[in-house]
C-alpha cells in the first residue's frame, strides 16, 4: 500500500506536524507513567484501527521492557489480570474518550472518578491530552493511508 500523502515532503505539512508532534514529545516528559502512556496510545490506536500507531507503540513499549503478554492483552484488558488498577482506569478513560460518538454522554463521571482515584491533576491532564493527541494522529495516518510495519523504536526521537 502506498501513502496518499507524504507529510515529510510537503513544507507546510512538515512545519505543522513538527509543531504538532512536539506535543507528543512533551507528554513523554510528564509524570504520567511511561508504561501507561504506551498502553493508552496502543489501545486508542487499536480502537481506531491505526496500524502505523499500533506498530509504533507496540515496538516502543517492547523496547522499553513491556512484556509481550501485556501488549497482547491490551485489546482485552477488562478480562486480563496483568494490568494494575491504575492502568485499568486509564484504559477505560481512553476507551470512553475515543468512543465519544458511541457514548452520547462522552466520558462518564464514574470513569472519570475512577481515573482520579489513581492519578493526580497533572497526570489526568496528560492522560486526557494523550487520548486526544492519539486520536488526532490516528486520523492523520488513516486518512492518508500511511503504511505500517517498518517502524524502528526511537525512529522519531
Amino acid at each position: 500500500m502506498d501513502a496518499r500523502l507524504n507529510y515529510f515532503a510537503d513544507p507546510i505539512a512538515g512545519e505543522i506536524l513538527t509543531s504538532f508532534m512536539s506535543a507528543g514529545k512533551t507528554l513523554k516528559g510528564s509524570s504520567l507513567p511511561a508504561a501507561t502512556q504506551e498502553l493508552v496510545a496502543l489501545r486508542v490506536s487499536q480502537i481506531n484501527g491505526c496500524a502505523v500507531c499500533i506498530d509504533m507503540h507496540t515496538k516502543e513499549a517492547d523496547a522499553a521492557g513491556e512484556t509481550s503478554v501485556r501488549l497482547n492483552l491490551v485489546a482485552g484488558w477488562r478480562e486480563a489480570a496483568v494490568f494494575t488498577e491504575a492502568e485499568r482506569a486509564a484504559l477505560e478513560l481512553a476507551e470512553e474518550g475515543t468512543r465519544v460518538a458511541d457514548a452520547a454522554g462522552g466520558v462518564g463521571d464514574e470513569v472519570w472518578d475512577h481515573a482520579a482515584e489513581h492519578y493526580d491533576e497533572e497526570q489526568l491532564t496528560a492522560l486526557v491530552i494523550m487520548v486526544s493527541f492519539m486520536n488526532a494522529v490516528n486520523r492523520l495516518n488513516i486518512i492518508s493511508r500511511q503504511p505500517a510495519g517498518d517502524y524502528r523504536p526511537g525512529q522519531f526521537h
